[in-house]
């Protein structure tokens, strides 16, 4: 199975050693039934006095199995859970190092259905592991016990146990297909739990669509969850009582065997007998753990089919500081960049943008508009460097900007998006504490000082107007003081008198602080404050000037509208 492959690459040397500790657990439990039938069983007729010893040792024997067999499950649980920790926490470290468009196409349900439902099925997989483990242990160890017992009798014993595992095998096979189905509701479960959420306006507003999408959408596939889910459960159900029924069928072959046909003692049967039934837990319990077993298959299969980044060391950038000189840049600039989406449909061609050639000058304020569809957004990830260019190149100073340079090209950026997500902790330039002088002024600018609770370096009052949720990201990217500032219709939820201060007196400050700002931006009012404005048009990047300028700084959006 995957999941003990996985564990056996991760941890060898500890999985070696929970499973020593397993096969001793197995050793003394046969050993505990070898006590009793060689001391019990089989001497039961001598005197009383002939088993004063007896008690004792045997008293002793079943402690050590309860220690043994309780630190073998214990450490394996204990090494399972840490791994289980381990792997979660590489998947968000995966999920944070691979490129923003691969995440875009996997889509926010699919990624919480891992980071949920994958890691959860891996962690009961593991709660259930040592009940596989031990099962198999002890059953193996008790098929030697009881084939130096009696051979003939324990092969007749095995083709049963064969059988039942055969019949319970075929059932479990179907666990796993019903299992399979499930996690891929599971999946649009969760984008159906997305939509309810962050549709919930539009829902309650319409009750006539909420109506409807609960029951085409939800209702569906809430239904084919649980068509599978309780296919799954009777299957493993069938299972359990099988393998349960089967073993104390072979109960009745051995008396068979030993009494009917004399293949063996009352004795010998007797203890064939007690093996099987002691047998008879671990083996049902590693027959139900199956399920939970196959259910970390299907869950390992999802992790891997969501293709991301290997997880890195650390979280550096590949040239620091102190190695590069992409620090003291003078022009950063996109050179022929083109983009191109991947198309979602095989009847629609894909989206692209480009070639694209622009040249940000530090310290330089540059505004962006264009229409809906234009490519504004995908330009703004071009340039901040969370897209990777389909063709074309980064130029640092008029050089090409190699591989292992985009992640220290990166962090000369802070950006608020249109789609932005609020922390609640201010940070400063590499990660420290922001500057508290730097951070008191610009509360004063942004009109925040008796709007924002602040604890430290963390936000106390998160649940702020979105407006003010926008304040609050533009105190977070002047706090982080990177040199390039990127706002993405950063005024279009301000007021008509703050959206004023954000043009004439914000933006000139930004300036003064040697920052270079580049805003997407349709407030055709303020677009003079601007050294230099561009338009993005059907994917493709012109600079206006001059008349053209002029005339759009009167009416941008008679402009949008001749696209």
């Amino acid at each position: 199975m995957t999941l003990l492959r996985v564990v056996f690459a991760y941890y060898r040397w500890p999985f070696i050693g929970v499973m020593i500790l397993s096969l001793a657990s197995a050793g003394l439990g046969i050993g505990a039934i070898a006590y009793i039938n060689q001391r019990l069983i089989a001497r039961s007729g001598d005197q009383l006095a002939d088993y004063a010893g007896v008690l004792p040792e045997f008293l002793g024997l079943i402690v050590l199995l309860l220690a043994v067999t309780l630190g073998a499950q214990l450490a394996l649980t204990l090494l399972g859970h840490h791994f289980v920790h381990g792997l979660r926490g590489r998947l968000v470290k995966q999920i944070l190092d691979t490129d923003i468009e691969r995440l875009e196409q996997l889509g926010s349900a699919d990624l919480l259905a891992s980071l949920s439902s994958d890691i959860r099925n891996i962690t009961l997989a593991f709660v259930r592991l040592p009940e596989l483990v031990q099962g198999i242990v002890l059953t193996l160890g008790a098929v030697l016990y009881l084939g130096w017992l009696s051979p003939s009798m324990m092969l007749v014993t095995a083709a049963w146990v064969t059988l039942t595992i055969m019949g319970g095998s075929w059932l479990v096979a179907r666990v796993y297909r019903h299992l399979a189905e499930v996690r891929e509701t599971e999946s649009r479960l969760y984008a159906n739990f997305e939509a309810v959420i962050h549709g919930r306006k539009e829902l309650a507003l319409n009750r006539q669509r909420a109506r409807e999408y609960f029951e085409s959408d939800y209702s569906v596939n809430a239904r084919q969850y649980q068509h599978h889910v309780v296919r799954a459960d009777t299957c493993h159900l069938s299972a359990i009582n099988f393998s349960n029924i089967m073993m104390l069928g072979a109960i009745g072959i051995v008396f068979y065997l030993a009494n009917g046909l004399g293949w063996a003692s009352s004795e010998v049967a007797a203890t064939y007998s007690l093996t099987l039934l002691f047998l008879r837990t671990p083996l049902i319990q590693a027959v139900g753990a199956l399920p939970t077993l196959l259910g970390a298959d299907v869950a390992f299969e999802k992790l891997r089919k969501l293709s991301l980044a290997p997880a890195r060391e650390g979280f550096e950038s590949s040239m620091t500081p102190s190695h590069s000189p992409i620090e003291q840049w003078k022009t950063l600039s996109l050179h022929g960049v083109s983009f191109t989406y991947a198309g979602q449909t095989s009847d629609k061609s894909a989206f692209a943008v480009g070639p694209l050639d622009l040249t940000l000058t530090r310290g330089e304020l540059v505004f962006l508009i264009g229409g809906n569809g234009s490519g504004k957004s995908t330009l703004a990830k071009l340039l901040t460097g969370l897209y990777r260019p389909s063709e074309g190149e980064l130029l640092l100073d008029g050089r090409t900007l190699e591989e292992d340079g985009r992640e220290a090209w990166r962090q000369q950026f802070s950006a608020v998006f249109t789609d932005f997500h609020q922390f609640d902790r201010l940070l400063g330039q590499d990660g420290i504490s922001a500057d508290s002088a730097l951070i008191d002024q610009w509360l004063g600018y942004l009109d925040m000082r008796e709007k924002l609770e602040l604890e430290g370096d963390r936000v106390a009052n998160p649940a702020l107007s979105q407006g003010q949720r926008k304040r609050l990201a533009l105190l977070m990217a002047v706090a982080e003081s990177r040199d390039i500032l990127l706002l993405d219709e950063w005024a279009a939820d301000q007021d008509p008198q703050f959206r004023r201060i954000f043009y004439r007196d914000l933006l000139p400050r930004l300036r003064e602080m040697g920052k270079t700002v580049f805003a997407i931006s349709h407030d055709d009012h303020y677009f003079q404050q601007a050294d230099r404005l561009f338009e993005m048009r059907s994917g493709r990047l012109h600079e206006l000037s001059g008349t053209q300028r002029e005339r759009i700084s009167q009416d941008a959006v008679a402009r949008l509208d001749e696209a």
